[in-house]
């Protein structure tokens, strides 16, 4: 399986860029492996560089309102200069590391709706740099991950949507400029409940797993927040029975605040 995408070609007759992916399913700690395929123009070029990387498409906080960024948040240069003849063709393979802490894009075969996570590829000529546009990847979640989000649904929790915002979430591992939001909806038992945020901060040990609570509005009260955050281990979590654990722990913290 491949997903192509061409650069624009760099002046009149000069050299294109075409970037394959081997397989875009990856997980977080894998690599994405492709080719980067110059195709030479009409004339013999010498390249300055050429590297590939990972980019997302992050919330972030503009005064009253949130504006899209794309942040690099990965790079990985392929070699030195080179010279690529007119006509022919130089290939560059490539294997790119996905960090710990990349997003979820797909759930089960669900793509997230408004997940945009994708390798980017840039070449260097002429002290000009020409990037192309993004070929989309399919991060799926870790077992350890997809434990707590199964948990989730058994509960009767239903997916509503997802987000990746920039900044940082304190008292967690984290080291991206931005982390992912998972909102769930709850089932009718957790009546006083609004909405629940789920949020991943893993490294190749353990991750972070962030819950933010959500309380609805009362007749004479606000909405109002609660956090919770534990840590779950990459390789030991199959001890664990995370549906007893999240409806305990949410029957707890919702008996103290009136959410049940």
């Amino acid at each position: 399986m491949g997903f192509k995408k061409l650069l624009a070609s760099l002046g009149a007759g000069g050299a294109s860029v075409e970037t394959v992916l081997t397989e875009a399913n990856v997980v977080p700690g894998g690599v994405v492996q492709g080719e980067v395929r110059v195709q030479g123009g009409s004339v013999d070029q010498q390249i300055e560089g050429l590297s590939v990387g990972l980019q997302a498409r992050v919330e972030v906080e503009g005064g009253d309102q949130e504006v899209k960024q794309d942040i690099e948040f990965t790079k990985q240069r392929l070699g030195g200069a080179f010279q690529v003849q007119a006509g022919a063709v130089h290939v560059v393979p490539f294997s790119l590391e996905i960090p710990w802490e990349t997003p979820i894009t797909s759930i089960a075969g669900q793509q997230l709706h408004g997940m945009n996570i994708g390798v980017t590829t840039e070449l260097e000529i002429a002290r000009a740099v020409d990037s192309g546009d993004l070929d989309p990847i399919n991060v799926h979640p870790l077992p350890a991950q997809q434990a707590i989000l199964d948990a989730f649904v058994q509960l009767g929790f239903r997916f509503r949507s997802a987000d990746m915002e920039r900044g940082h979430i304190r008292g967690t591992r984290q080291r991206l400029p931005f982390y992912q939001e998972i909102e769930f909806q709850p089932p009718q038992q957790y009546r006083g409940l609004n909405q629940v945020e789920l949020t991943f901060v893993a490294d190749d040990r353990e991750m972070d797993v962030v819950l933010e609570m959500d309380k609805k509005p009362g007749l004479f009260s606000e909405s109002s927040d609660s956090y919770r955050a534990f840590k779950v281990g990459l390789n030991d979590f199959q001890g664990t029975d995370w549906v007893a654990y999240l409806n305990q722990w949410l029957a707890q913290v919702g008996g103290q605040r009136n959410w049940l």
